[in-house]
């Protein structure tokens, strides 16, 4: 048999190249479908909703913009979206859809130290809260003291 041509070349490496796009095709990541896409910006829409808020007082009881108190800033958050929650952590904690911490997407709530205590996941590992009396609303990261008193994360939005 002669030297192979060079379209005996192509026809050979074809079963190849054909097996290196379909093991490709498998890694990537299937595309979102637009009610997934949806959901994943109306997350990033309400963090970024709540980060407006950065500054606002801490006020105990506060549901508005005069002063929050820690729930009552996640509720009023998720209201301007059409989510009720309660004015209360742990009925908050009750409601929506457990997520692990690894999951995290912005929009979660992220709850501490028994329950008494919750903020709004931004993205890149930080959050959004009323911390305490004296304190205003603000942005921290979800790291050492937060993390190592993080009890629950839960999601309100659906992700597909």
């Amino acid at each position: 048999m002669g030297p192979a041509t060079h379209a005996d070349r192509l026809l050979m490496l074809r079963p190849r190249l054909l097996i290196v796009l379909f093991a490709l095709a498998l890694a990537l990541p299937a595309p979102a479908s637009a009610a997934g896409r949806e959901q994943t910006e109306l997350g990033v829409r309400i963090a970024r909703y709540a980060k407006k808020f950065v500054g606002v007082p801490y006020v105990y009881g506060g549901m508005s913009p005069r002063g929050f108190d820690c729930s009552g800033f996640t509720a009023y958050v998720y209201r301007r979206f059409g989510i009720k929650l309660p004015h209360y952590t742990v009925a908050q904690f009750q409601r929506g859809r457990n997520v692990r911490v690894r999951r995290l997407r912005p929009g979660d709530l992220v709850f501490f130290r028994g329950l008494g205590h919750v903020g709004l996941y931004v993205g890149r590992g930080r959050f959004v809260h009323a911390p305490r009396r004296g304190t205003r609303v603000r942005v921290d990261p979800l790291a050492g003291w937060y993390r190592s008193r993080l009890v629950g994360v839960r999601r309100f939005v659906r992700w597909e």
